[in-house]
């Protein structure tokens, strides 16, 4: 038997990022840039107004005041989208709005609340200095300056300010693409009522929510009946899309764990049994010639879902080049509200629901539960050589995916 660090150690230092290729900006979000990137242009690409107001010289207004305004003659309006290079004289104002490049000599804008809103004259009851309510050209971002650094992780904010410097297409670390795949002879899809000995195949679209949730695009394939000729087929028929395969089911000690008896004859497949409950039978390794990693996890679904926070979800951060801390893996401390049970020698993963900074059982703890894991919030981490947790004491949490403070 070997620990939980020992897997997650041979699984990451396994797992390569995916080679990075050129994305439109747009399609880049929720990549990792594969190289710095530069301005095209500055931001703003020109000197505008930061108000709907008055362009002026704002030293002919440096006296105004509401019991002696100073009135000036309106020479024109400037709307945002003007493209007329224009010039103002001393003496003068122009009535422009927000975002609308700010005439030549013009210094300050008065906003409209400052005035009585004239379009002929108006009449400015408070003073202005130089640059009041201006936006300078470059005063944000200058022209050819890096503004994301390589390994930036794309949001909707990188995706605006790549798009506002003029950056159309760019390197990135694309999402990966994982194929998620359940075996059992006992499965029937999603909608239809099971017979008598048939479960519902819940394992492919859980495990497709934690793929998105991660960051990474599911590809379904469930139902994958108990037949060794049947799984080489659709295993090596999704190779050529996946940069990741899960499987779940069939990798215990029965006669009838396809998983196992298959994939133990190919690839660097290798399969342990980890210190953990629940999730002890556990299997990875890399097939076909762009050696994808190939998880393999328990049936039972709580199980999985356990697995899958465990090593999958630190694995797939890796392959879009967002690396993590091996361990732990993003873990808050909570106060045990109650008594926390665990076997001696293995780690174990409770499923608790956190209420600020306590922690309670969700209910119950069978791998098969998915009401309790439903109702969690997180998985509280019972080291190997820990038998009891007591109230009162702190114990380490791991967030669920999806589950996460806002």
């Amino acid at each position: 038997m070997i620990s939980v660090e020992q897997h997650l150690d041979r699984i990451l230092s396994t797992v390569k990022v995916i080679r990075p290729f050129e994305q439109g900006v747009l399609d880049a979000q929720g990549c990792v840039l594969a190289e710095d990137v530069t301005a095209r242009g500055s931001l703003p690409g020109f000197t505008n107004s930061a108000m709907d107001g008055y362009a002026v010289h704002a030293a002919d207004v440096a006296s105004a005041a509401p019991d002696s305004p100073v009135v000036l003659p309106v020479v024109t309006d400037i709307a945002a989208g003007n493209t007329r290079p224009l010039s103002l004289a001393p003496g003068q104002t122009m009535r422009i709005m927000t975002g609308a490049p700010m005439p030549r000599g013009a210094d300050a804008v008065v906003p409209v609340e400052a005035t009585d809103g004239g379009i002929a004259r108006v009449s400015i009851t408070a003073r202005s200095v130089v640059g009041q309510h201006v936006r300078e050209e470059g005063e944000d971002v200058e022209a050819g300056r890096v503004v994301l650094r390589r390994g930036t992780l794309l949001g909707p904010g990188q995706i605006a300010l790549l798009a506002a410097a003029g950056v159309a297409r760019l390197r990135v670390v694309p999402r990966p693409r994982v194929v998620v795949l359940s075996t059992g002879d006992e499965l029937v899809e999603v909608g239809r009522t099971p017979g008598f000995g048939q479960i519902v195949d819940s394992n492919s679209v859980m495990l497709s929510a934690a793929v998105t949730a991660v960051g990474a695009t599911p590809y379904v394939v469930g139902g994958v009946p108990d037949d060794a000729r049947v799984l080489m087929d659709t295993l090596e028929g999704q190779l050529v899309r996946a940069d990741a395969v899960i499987t779940t089911g069939g990798v215990s000690m029965g006669a009838f764990d396809t998983v196992k008896e298959v994939l133990s004859r190919v690839g660097t497949m290798q399969f342990d049994k980890v210190a953990m409950r629940p999730g002890m039978p556990q299997g990875f390794g890399v097939l076909g010639d762009e050696a994808v990693p190939v998880f393999t996890l328990p049936g039972n679904p709580v199980s999985a879902l356990v697995s899958f926070h465990v090593f999958v979800a630190p694995a797939l951060r890796q392959l879009a080049g967002r690396p993590e801390p091996a361990w732990p893996p993003g873990y808050l401390t909570a106060v045990a509200t109650e008594t926390f049970r665990s076997v001696p020698g293995k780690m174990e993963f409770l499923r608790v629901i956190l209420d600020e900074d306590r922690a309670r059982l969700a209910g119950g703890q069978g791998s098969h539960m998915l009401a309790a894991l439903a109702a969690a919030d997180a998985l509280a981490v019972i080291p190997p050589e820990v038998t009891e947790v007591r109230p009162g004491e702190q114990v380490e949490c791991l967030p669920l995916l999806g589950r996460e403070a806002p």
